[in-house]
């Protein structure tokens, strides 16, 4: 497939010429400081990071089976990932990003035969044949316009240079990126590679968010920042087909819209964040693909009604609550529904989603820096949705062939170990870039698997190793 990572290169020359020439312009005075102008006058490496995963899935009862199922015996596999990531902020006000990652490896039943998907890093890999090779993940620029004063200190890490960023601001971001980068985050369900690995606990799953079959896409990100409030728009590409790696050209024919309310009063612990969505592409209805299939009595085929113009849209609600320990013990929940109406896209095939969890922090056993995980997460499907899989149809994740339906129910434990770092405090390299090693222990039980009341209980057991610069 038609790679097309390079589109964004000219936005970060353009503005890497632009500093050359201003010889990088001066800090803002409002922010002031030794860490709010870091010397960033070339581009750094901000992070970088490796993790291997290996899983293995169990044997599940299995009357039947599809070309989507997963594999009734079983399967176990690996993931690799590495990624570089590098920043430059050569004003106070703009920064550029640019990183690399490296996906090896595949996810157990070959990353089929579930909603909720069993290891979050499979959707950096996407559809088989993708070449394993370093590809252009990000490639984009950040502009801050702040607007009063007062100023918070970030921490440098991945996609983030380090210094002081305005409390209130504009922000204007555009480029290659991932949709998630912006929206839905959330403290303790929010990253693959730390957290929760099952899509639904990670992610909203019922948010088919715009992305290439490696999770990214191009566009462009505005926001109101404030301490108490936020609001952003995004509006991203959208892959030519389902699950495809081409992205279409031309925004008023396909896009993401993606709009986020964030709220986060005074004197309250809990961050609340209000999403809708509504993306246009070339989707199929499933009503439809099941009215054309009923006289002839074949199978329906969503993508045989596949038409320019149509619409998908939904909304979602993300919860975190802070509890202790300096909000390292804390709770989470999400709820997300979209129409069901048009074929899932870009994600997964989730239409119902509601799910809880949290963290607790390893300063209560005397192990700071570990962290105990446990979720749970219910899926389900629109009438329509459930009706096309029941008469054989198939998505691009799910298709058994037939289909007793019954809600997707995922439970998912971890454990995160910090492991220490035997090399001296002092060695150079490491003050500046402190090194993290961590390794997490991972199970989850899945109930009825594809919505599949007549397949499963399905159980995965994992090793997480996850090294970060």
């Amino acid at each position: 497939m038609r790679m097309r990572h390079s589109r964004a290169t000219p936005i970060c020359v353009a503005l890497i010429a632009s500093a050359a020439v201003s010889n990088a312009l001066a800090c803002d005075p409002k922010l002031a400081s030794a860490e709010a102008c870091p010397d960033t006058s070339w581009p750094t490496l901000v992070g970088a990071q490796y993790t291997f995963v290996r899983q293995h899935q169990s044997r599940l009862d299995s009357p039947y089976e599809g070309r989507l199922s997963l594999d009734p015996d079983g399967d176990t596999e690996q993931t690799h990932t590495i990624g570089f990531y590098f920043g430059w902020a050569p004003t106070s006000w703009a920064q550029a990003y640019f990183d690399v990652e490296k996906f090896m490896g595949a996810g157990v039943s070959g990353s089929v035969g579930l909603a909720g998907l069993t290891n979050g890093d499979v959707v950096r890999e996407g559809a088989a044949g993708l070449p394993k090779v370093f590809y252009i993940a990000r490639q984009y620029v950040r502009f801050m316009l702040p607007l009063a004063p007062g100023a918070t200190h970030v921490d440098a890490a991945q996609d983030q240079l380090g210094g002081n960023e305005a409390d209130t601001r504009l922000e204007l971001k555009f480029g290659a990126m991932a949709a998630s980068d912006d929206f839905d985050h959330n403290r303790y369900a929010s990253s693959t590679r730390t957290q929760f690995m099952n899509w639904s606990l990670w992610d909203n799953s019922a948010w088919d968010y715009a992305a290439d079959t490696r999770g990214y896409t191009y566009g462009a990100v505005f926001g109101y920042i404030s301490p108490h409030w936020s609001l952003k728009y995004g509006a991203y590409l959208m892959p030519v087909k389902a699950n495809g790696q081409e992205m279409e050209d031309v925004p008023g024919r396909a896009r993401g819209d993606n709009l986020e309310l964030t709220l986060s009063p005074p004197g309250v612990s809990a961050i609340v964040r209000l999403l809708a969505y509504r993306n246009t592409a070339r989707m199929g209805i499933y009503r439809e693909a099941l009215a054309i299939a009923a006289p002839n009595g074949t199978v329906p085929d969503i993508v045989g009604d596949d038409r320019e113009g149509r619409h998908k849209y939904g909304f979602g609600l993300n919860i975190e609550q802070p509890l202790a320990d300096d909000g390292e013990t804390g709770a989470f929940a999400r709820m997300g529904w979209n129409d069901g109406r048009t074929e899932s896209f870009a994600f997964t095939e989730v239409d119902r989603l509601i799910s809880v969890g949290g963290q607790v922090s390893g300063r209560h056993w005397t192990r700071t820096d570990d962290r105990l995980g446990a979720a749970l997460a219910v899926e389900g499907l629109s009438d329509p949705h459930r009706e096309y899989l029941a008469a054989g149809g198939s998505g691009f994740l799910l298709g058994d062939g037939r289909l007793s339906y019954g809600h997707e129910q995922i439970l998912e434990l971890y454990y995160r170990a910090q492991l220490p770092w035997p090399l001296n405090d002092s060695t150079q390299v490491f003050q500046k870039y402190p090194l993290k090693i961590q390794l997490s222990p991972d199970f989850q039980y899945i109930r009825n698997p594809a919505y599949n009341r007549d397949r499963g209980p399905v159980k995965f057991w994992a090793v997480r190793f996850h090294l970060e610069l």
